[in-house]
């Protein structure tokens, strides 16, 4: 290069201006230049590299054969040169499904696809395009992940108990160690169960249970859970009683009542899969012709447990879709018949008198239909589940209760509530979104979950 030459960038990032000797591979004083040596970087739109004498033959990094596929590789069997980091193709895994697929490359030299296809990265989703309704019903009905070992129901109880035992052990724990029994310590407690939601009588009744015979003397946490659990199964023994199905009645029809997100549903099609088991011929009808996907959801689990489900388009009139399924099920001659409806508030009246249009409705061809009706609970609610029974009571002929999601919450003491203030059977408790987390409800069983203790 000669003085009065201007040195491209890259020359002077490597001090080429004021070296003193010559670069190893100076190409030849003869050797054509480049198009584009000596152009300012605005005249040409290439980096600064292009200043840089070229070997022999070499394009210009602007020419524009420099995208053509030279003719020694054409057709070559080229592999990812290692070390290289590769760019996944356009509109595969790796992409951002939000931004769509990216662009292909076509700065650089094109080569032929690799034989061996790399693996896509272990991270990248493979994503599929999903139908919304059907995406929201199969959420709906999803069950978790399957376990190493089947769990059964006394472990899967304990286990969705675990919030409300937790809760009353710390509070025992802490009120009756190295601490001897009196007014204040029995006042505690009572408000310990209250926050429970055991209700002021069950708690006032537990509390005198500990302090009968042990005032200013020390009892022993242990000693203080055996009493919860005596008295809380004392409570919910009158209460514990199965469904019977009244195989006289054909169909048996069901109807299952409760306000939103409830889980009436799953319910009617883990209870469907419970009867299939004890021999019955079952129908479902889906009278949540209100909900976003319930129909879907309900015909889901009508697949996953071999159930026919009658139905009507969403927004048709919930009465009518109950005549025709109760209809159907006479002429196929179903052992029960599963009705599920919207879910109300308890305070619309507007609402209720819908509820109350069903049952007038399939009276008219069963006048002691329905033969059950189930009112869902969802635990979480609280102290509000005493009213919703109240209430709902007064449009439906409630017989009995159903409640779920006790995992959910650490109140699991307002079953207790329900029991001493209504005295409506407790049909079955579900503890989980799984396929066989609804169990028929067992008082004893209830009992030492809540209270901490094993099973005996």
């Amino acid at each position: 290069m000669s003085q009065d030459e201007k040195p491209g960038w890259f020359g002077r990032l490597f001090g080429r201006k004021g070296a003193t000797h010559e670069p190893e591979d100076e190409p030849p004083a003869d050797a054509p230049a480049s198009p584009a040596e000596g152009q300012p970087d605005f005249a040409t739109g290439a980096a600064d590299v292009a200043h840089v004498p070229l070997p022999p033959g070499e394009p210009s990094p602007v020419d524009p054969a420099r995208n053509a596929v030279p003719d020694e590789i054409e057709g070559a069997d080229l592999q990812p040169i290692e070390g290289e980091p590769e760019t996944p193709p356009a509109g595969t895994a790796g992409d951002d499904p939000d931004r769509g697929a990216e662009p292909a490359d076509t700065t650089g030299v094109a080569r032929p696809p690799a034989t061996d296809t790399p693996a896509a990265p272990a991270s990248a989703p493979d994503i599929q395009p999903v139908d919304a309704a059907a995406s929201l019903a199969h959420d709906a009905v999803a069950e978790p992940a399957a376990e190493p070992e089947a769990r059964g129901w006394w472990t899967r109880l304990t286990s969705g108990m675990k919030r409300t035992s937790s809760a009353l052990s710390d509070r025992v724990t802490g009120l009756f160690t190295k601490r001897k029994l009196d007014a204040t310590t029995l006042e505690d407690l009572e408000d310990a169960l209250i926050q429970a939601d055991f209700g002021l009588e069950t708690a006032t009744r537990i509390s005198e249970a500990v302090g009968k015979g042990r005032y200013e003397k020390g009892v022993s946490p242990d000693e203080v859970r055996a009493i919860l659990a005596a008295e809380v199964e004392r409570a919910l023994d009158p209460v514990a009683k199965p469904l019977v199905i009244d195989a006289s009645r054909k169909p048996f029809v069901v109807l299952t009542v409760g306000v939103n997100g409830a889980g009436k549903t799953t319910t009617l099609g883990k209870l469907a899969l419970t009867l299939k088991a004890e021999g019955r011929s079952v129908m479902l009808a889906a009278g949540d012709t209100f909900r976003a996907a319930a129909i879907e959801q309900l015909r889901v689990w009508g697949e996953r447990t071999g159930t026919p489900v009658v139905s009507g388009a969403q927004g048709a009139d919930a009465a009518g879709v109950a005549f025709d399924a109760l209809k159907r099920a006479k002429a196929e001659g179903a052992d029960v018949l599963l009705i599920d409806t919207a879910g109300r508030l308890q305070n619309k009246a507007g609402l209720m008198a819908e509820l109350e249009k069903i049952i007038r409705v399939i009276g008219k061809l069963d006048p002691e239909a329905p033969h059950a009706t189930l009112l869902v609970l969802d635990a979480t609610v609280g102290q509000n589940a005493l009213s919703q029974v109240e209430l709902f009571s007064r449009a439906a002929p409630v017989s009995g209760l159903v409640m779920t999601k006790l995992d959910g919450t650490a109140r699991g003491g307002i079953l207790v509530a329900l029991a001493a203030k209504f005295g409506l059977p407790v049909h079955f408790i579900g503890v989980g979104e799984g396929i066989d987390d609804l169990e028929p409800f067992a008082a004893r069983d209830f009992a030492r979950a809540i209270a901490g203790l094993e099973k005996d």
